[in-house]
């Protein structure tokens, strides 16, 4: 009898888990898998994504990605990013947080700050540092009487440093927060142990604090590296990819190939080789990560 209640309390619970999983993996497969299907079938065609006719080519746009020029200065430019991105903001974001959980006067008002810019749409950052390259800091050597070249977005040479100061600008606060909750989630009494046994502040971060915050440091260098690779909408309101094509990253060569160029084929091999890509990077980050975690 008890082995009856206890398989029909099981298969309730396991009916109240498909009744919350079903929707979210309806949402999932008609926003997710169901158009990397298409565009994965897309890619093995040449089609200008607006035709009834789509010929049928194999895997020659594959093989066409490896002698583009422009999609491996694409993928250059988008590598730099990502690697500049997810070492500064982790760095950045960290003493921030470190500095907030100190217990410096107007704690609130600090973390308000520099959480606002996140909330704004990245479309708009752009365009935000454009005028402020182009139009307020040049204003500033004026009233200073100094010399200092802020056009930033207009060299092919410095265009990575604006949108650097850019997205760090925008996305610092957000990384700040999530190492903040680790930060104030840490037990004192673990930092009280290793003062009695003579650790100093610098051995303290090290062997109490770092690997304490593993989760949070897993949560911030996925998340930065894939929104990294991902980048796009920063660009459309402020560089359009250029000079020239200095700051075309892996999104905007796909957009312009696929919509702008009308190669939808083309354009959807970059796309889906876009996703292997992330889903790799991912996957060796999460496995890495997470084996740190558990040696923590």
């Amino acid at each position: 009898m008890e082995k009856i209640r206890k398989n029909s309390m099981e298969k309730a619970m396991f009916n109240q888990y498909l009744v919350l999983v079903i929707p979210g993996l309806i949402i999932f497969t008609i926003g997710l898998i169901i158009p990397m299907i298409m565009a994965f079938r897309y890619s093995l065609t040449s089609w200008d994504g607006m035709s009834a006719e789509k010929t049928f080519v194999g895997f020659q746009n594959y093989i066409n990605l490896f002698k583009d020029a422009e999609f491996k200065s694409a993928w250059v430019f988008t590598i730099k990013f990502t690697l500049c991105n997810t070492v500064i903001q982790n760095v950045l974001a960290l003493l921030f947080a470190i500095a907030l959980d100190s217990g410096i006067k107007g704690q609130k008002i600090y973390r308000t700050a520099f959480f606002l810019p996140c909330l704004i749409s990245s479309v708009v950052v752009g365009f935000i540092w454009l005028r402020m390259f182009t139009n307020v800091l040049p204003e500033i050597n004026n009233i200073l009487g100094t010399n200092i070249d802020f056009a930033f977005f207009g060299k092919s040479s410095t265009v990575l440093r604006g949108l650097l100061i850019a997205n760090n600008w925008q996305w610092i606060g957000y990384w700040m927060l999530i190492y903040l909750a680790g930060l104030q989630s840490i037990p004192a009494e673990l930092y009280e142990a290793a003062k009695v046994d003579g650790a100093n502040p610098i051995k303290r971060f090290f062997n109490v604090t770092i690997p304490m915050l593993a989760p949070s440091i897993t949560i911030c260098i996925v998340g930065i590296t894939t929104g990294s690779l991902k980048v796009y909408d920063l660009m459309v309101s402020s560089t359009h990819g250029g000079p020239g094509h200095a700051s075309t990253s892996i999104i905007y060569k796909t957009y312009n190939t696929a919509i702008n160029g009308r190669q939808y084929g083309y354009g959807s091999a970059m796309s889906i080789t876009m996703i292997v890509v992330l889903l790799l990077v991912a996957l060796i980050q999460v496995k890495g990560l997470r084996k740190r975690e558990v040696q923590a």
